[in-house]
């Protein structure tokens, strides 16, 4: 697993939020909220890497975050790289009892498994954190 987190502009208001990378031209996300569009552009990021994958290349390594320039309406923030390798690899997790039973509830209540859960929940929360 990659720990690489791009730096990343939010700009936008209220139902309309944009996110562009600054490394990575034409890489962008959009969301109503920005916890949307956050999500979103980490959902791009995978993606495009998997592009560059598939074409045999690599992404370009991030900037350093201070080293970018932030106009003014925008704010920075950096997006975590997930790349899915499809390599499985089992993971045996003690959770409490009621943490688990909520997780299977929100589950079901999506449409989705508990290991799909669980992983877009990482994702969204790696996506919040700066």
């Amino acid at each position: 697993m990659n720990d690489m987190r791009y730096p990343a502009l939010v700009e936008g208001g209220k139902g309309a939020y944009g996110v562009i990378f600054p490394d990575l031209d034409g890489i962008v996300a959009m969301g109503e909220t920005i916890d949307e569009a956050l999500a979103n552009a980490t959902e791009a990021l995978a993606d495009a890497a998997q592009a560059y994958r598939e074409n045999g290349d690599t992404l370009p390594p991030p900037s350093a975050p201070e080293d970018i320039d932030v106009p003014n309406g925008m704010f920075l923030t950096t997006i975590p790289l997930f790349q899915i390798t499809g390599k499985p690899r089992r993971a045996n997790l003690t959770i409490d009892e009621g943490v688990l039973a909520f997780i299977d509830f929100e589950a079901r209540r999506r449409g989705m498994t508990r290991k799909a859960y669980i992983e877009w929940m990482a994702r969204i929360i790696s996506s919040q954190v700066a």
